[in-house]
């Protein structure tokens, strides 16, 4: 399934630097738009993969923090 996002960019010392609005951490640069646009693919496909269950057992605990 494709899904639709939007991508801001703009160009910082002649590189192609963007980000997919509403996805935070996901962001990338290249040489070209094009180049760019399968950078965030790529980038958008690491962050929402899941990660592999580590060797040791692993623990989880609910916190309270301060807002």
């Amino acid at each position: 399934m494709r899904q639709t996002f939007t991508m801001e960019y703009w160009i910082d010392e002649g590189w192609y630097v963007g980000r997919l609005k509403g996805i935070p951490g996901v962001f990338s640069q290249g040489k070209t738009l094009e180049e760019l646009e399968a950078n965030i693919e790529d980038a958008y496909r690491l962050m929402t993969q899941e990660e592999e269950a580590p060797s040791e057992e692993v623990y989880t605990k609910e916190i309270g923090v301060e807002v």
